[in-house]
């Protein structure tokens, strides 16, 4: 059983050396522990640093291309590497290294496929207390969106199986977060939560330069995932909004004709009817976009197909040429003895 730590790194020289420090050395459960840098573009000494310190892999990208696309990278890099579990945790050492072995537990025993770290966000000093009520409510919306029971959703310390990594799929530039929870959840991934630690603040977020963009990138993260996964769903009900106000007016416009007092009242059914259009449209557009999401399920089975060939079979490459080798080494040892070659 192999694990593989990776960390997503962008000019990340001076805490990248304390937070490998802390990563665990030993698991039970676990055979061999491996760790897998991400260089994001970084133009300080990240990469001198990891390779000093003994990292296994380092996957460099020529110019920053932002986190998800980092992860991503590490996930793919991963899997090529053969891993069995893959955890992605930060470069500046916000969470604690010790609380890996209970982050793959439920993995290990079989219980889920992705195990996301619960960090505790109101004991956190350095969460000021907007950002602490901004990320409850966060975690709530992507709980309703992705019909999960996840209470920490922006938490980048998580753990993935092969198997789940396989079907890992981020398609925005922003942040792999909240969009794997989504994701995993209209998936019907097995998919939980344990509580873990944290540090003290070693530098601050890189990830957002206000609260207002961080909101702002969340949402439209959230929702652009929702249009992906459930669109005829989220499109419905933003066409329903204007159709039934259309259908009220249309009404009141209806009442006042056998009433005899529609005359002047024309304005309101020529809203009413472009309303109900627009809502009605909305509808279509969400019916479209339903058969393109079932295309994408499609697609994303390929994808997963497309990766178990690829990396199943190199690895069975790796360990055919292994006993190759090995084969060849047990013949060549014989030969040296006497023993091939020699009628009975």
């Amino acid at each position: 059983m192999k694990l593989i730590i990776q960390i997503p790194c962008y000019n990340e020289a001076e805490t990248l050396e304390i937070a490998l420090n802390d990563l665990p050395k030993h698991i039970d459960g676990i055979d061999r522990i491996e760790y897998l840098i991400i260089n994001d573009g970084s133009t300080d000494d990240t990469v001198k640093v990891a390779a000093e310190w003994g990292v296994h892999h380092i996957v460099s990208f020529t110019r920053n291309k932002g986190l998800a696309k980092g992860f991503m990278a590490g996930i793919e890099a991963s899997l090529s590497y053969g891993a069995d579990i893959i955890v992605n945790t930060d470069a500046d050492n916000q969470y604690c290294g010790a609380d890996i072995e209970k982050l793959i537990a439920p993995i290990l025993e079989g219980k889920a496929d992705v195990v996301i770290g619960e960090r505790p966000i109101d004991e956190t000093p350095h969460f000021s207390w907007i950002k602490k009520k901004l990320q409850h409510f966060g975690s709530w919306v992507v709980r309703k969106a992705s019909k999960t029971d996840i209470p920490d959703a922006p938490s980048g310390f998580r753990a993935f199986s092969r198997e789940a990594a396989m079907h890992i799929n981020v398609v925005n530039e922003y942040t792999y977060t909240l969009e794997t929870i989504v994701q995993a959840g209209r998936n019907k991934m097995a998919i939980t939560s344990v509580p873990v630690r944290t540090n003290p603040e070693l530098r601050k977020s890189r990830l957002f330069n206000s609260m207002w963009g961080y909101i702002k990138k969340s949402m439209l993260t959230i929702l652009r995932a929702l249009l992906m996964y459930r669109p005829l769903m989220v499109l419905s009900v933003l066409g329903f909004m204007p159709f039934a106000v259309g259908f009220g007016i249309g009404v009141r416009f209806l009442i006042l004709f056998f009433q005899h007092q529609a005359g002047g009242h024309v304005q309101s059914l020529i809203l009413a009817c472009t309303l109900m259009i627009i809502g009605f449209m909305t509808f279509i557009i969400g019916m479209l976009a339903d058969i393109i999401s079932a295309n994408r399920k499609i697609l994303e089975d390929v994808q997963y197909n497309v990766r178990k060939l690829t990396y199943d079979e190199s690895s069975a490459k790796v360990w055919q040429e292994a006993a190759s080798a090995q084969a060849e080494s047990m013949l060549d040892e014989a030969a040296k003895n006497g023993n091939v070659g020699e009628s009975s």
